[in-house]
């Protein structure tokens, strides 16, 4: 699992939200997104793919009040869903807690032109993180050249 820069890929604002509309949200990302496939409990109980970006590239534009977390064994991770649909759209990832994973399937159609679906052995995270350092780079923003460059 390799982390490339966006140099060289197109970035653009996305956005979505959870079923309901009450949680809607923009992200600066790639046009082609590289998702995780974990196969942790939770993430396998709620089909849990997600891309990861810095924090600076997610806005919560409506809907905080609207979400509800849960937390459990380390409470590393933030699972936050809506209240009334129920509909994961975003999370604070454990191996990421500096970023946001969000779910590509939340986001609206138009800008996401391709995904790229990574295998991640949560069941084993521990010995998985280590194996993979390149997924914590994934939520850092980089300068290079006085610009700011996102890790994807």
């Amino acid at each position: 699992m390799n982390s490339s820069s966006s140099a060289g890929t197109k970035r653009v604002k996305h956005t979505g939200g959870c079923h309901c509309g009450a949680v809607r949200y923009e992200v600066t990302a790639s046009t082609t997104l590289q998702t995780i496939d974990c196969n942790c409990s939770i993430c396998t109980k709620k089909q849990n793919r997600h891309f990861l970006v810095p924090s600076s590239s997610f806005k919560l534009l409506k809907g905080h009040d609207s979400l509800t977390t849960y937390t459990f064994n380390t409470h590393g991770a933030k699972h936050n869903f809506c209240k009334t649909c129920g509909v994961q759209s975003f999370f604070i990832p454990r191996m990421n807690p500096d970023g946001i994973g969000v779910m590509p399937h939340c986001l609206d159609e138009g800008t996401a032109q391709k995904i790229i679906t990574e295998p991640f052995d949560g069941k084993n995270w521990e010995v998985s993180i280590k194996k993979h350092p390149s997924l914590k780079e994934r939520s850092k923003e980089v300068t290079v050249d006085n610009r700011i460059d996102i890790m994807y």
